[in-house]
């Protein structure tokens, strides 16, 4: 109760800042990219719950499991690399088609048997995700050039509130003793529920401006590391944290889930914020600061001598990472010219959306050579590299 009177009373205060520039009037302007952010939440958010049983249900150590979700990596960048003549040939229906795809590859992880299998399913769910992914980039980014304001961190900010709900609820599943399918087939059914409401077609970008397209190579480069090192960061809490309150700190599968629902909770409050504040201060200096907060949650979550300080960690971590990669896509959308902004998401997408899958796989090697609180503070000195590349793009900007 206290957490939910505090976040709600975080969000009043974020809703009624400057007028009509507030989180609200920001997702109703993008309310049906929003709902993409909401459906790839759900599944994340039910699947770092539920790790610790998938883990046990496939019989493997840490470095075989790291490698298996790395799989998905496989099906994500395919997807990316698609994603753009996927979404000018379905046109208005390309969010559906990402929908029902989503809708359909939810529970294969958790039904998968044999470590093979729970590779397959998880390749498929990363064509999946993925695709939704650029497509609701995409649509936010056009609506960010057409309404001339930031809105990434609000939808991001969706994404995290998801997240974290279907996190709180898969640990009452688990804690209660049942089949985490059932949590997994509701997902799948919510998601199919928004069928009606996600139909949505790309700009044609007449809008550019005369002249050859923007060169974006180093500055798309540079963005992408900002995106993957964030989502590296933002992934080992997701698929490791319930695992590491659980056998580091002898948590019960009720208190691991909160590690995860930790995390979502403060990446929502850190992405409303965001979006409070986005033009009040200039992005980099808001991800300046962000890094230094990630860092010092990291460590702390690493050194934490009880799960309530893991909690803390992990919290700080999700308030501070929350903001970085949401600007670092932004950004990419803000160099390109209307025509270019699908296939330059993608390709920052392809960079940045595989430390989801790169991080739990060095994780699951570092892991088990050292321990989870080795491999935490190897992500704090990653975090910390953020900073040069902060100065990078300030100095293009």
């Amino acid at each position: 109760m206290c957490i939910a009177r505090a976040l709600g009373l975080a969000l009043t205060d974020l809703v009624v800042h400057r007028g009509d520039m507030n989180v609200l009037s920001a997702i109703s302007l993008s309310r049906v990219p929003v709902l993409g952010f909401v459906a790839i939440g759900l599944f994340w958010g039910a699947f770092a719950a539920a790790v610790p049983d998938i883990k046990a249900n496939l019989g493997v150590n840490d470095r075989t499991f790291g490698l298996l979700i790395l799989m998905n990596a496989a099906g994500l960048v395919t997807a990316m690399v698609l994603a753009p003549r996927i979404d000018r040939a379905m046109g208005r229906n390309g969010l559906r088609l990402a929908f029902v795809m989503l809708a359909c590859f939810a529970p294969l992880p958790v039904l998968a048997p044999t470590p093979l299998l729970f590779a397959c399913a998880m390749a498929g769910m990363g064509i999946c995700s993925g695709l939704l992914d650029v497509l609701v980039n995409t649509r936010v980014s056009e609506l960010e050039g057409r309404h001339k304001r930031p809105l990434m961190n609000a939808n991001h900010g969706m994404f995290s509130v998801a997240y974290a709900v279907l996190a709180f609820f898969m640990g009452q599943v688990r804690g209660a003793g049942a089949d985490p399918l059932y949590a997994f087939v509701t997902v799948s059914m919510v998601i199919l529920l928004a069928l009606p409401f996600v139909a949505m077609a790309p700009d044609s970008g007449e809008e550019d401006e005369a002249g050859p397209p923007a060169a974006l190579g180093g500055i798309l480069l540079v963005c992408g590391a900002i995106v993957l090192i964030a989502f590296m960061t933002e992934a080992t809490v997701e698929t490791w944290s319930a695992l590491h309150i659980e056998r580091t700190l002898g948590g019960n599968p009720v208190e691991g889930a909160f590690g995860p629902m930790m995390l979502g909770l403060t990446m929502a409050i850190g992405r409303f914020g965001g979006q409070a504040v986005s033009d009040r201060f200039s992005d980099l200096w808001v991800v300046f600061w962000a890094t230094l907060l990630a860092a010092t949650g990291c460590a702390l979550a690493a050194l934490a001598p009880t799960a309530f300080w893991a909690y803390v960690g992990f919290g700080l971590l999700g308030l501070g990472i929350s903001v970085i990669g949401p600007i670092g896509l932004g950004l990419v959308g803000k160099f390109a010219r209307p025509s270019q902004r699908s296939d330059a998401i993608a390709k920052a997408s392809i960079i940045g959306f595989s430390g989801f899958f790169v991080a739990p796989a060095l994780m699951g090697a570092v892991s088990e050579a050292y321990d989870l609180r080795v491999a935490y503070l190897c992500f704090t000195g990653l975090v910390l590299l953020l900073l040069p590349l902060i100065w990078a793009v300030s100095r293009r900007a």
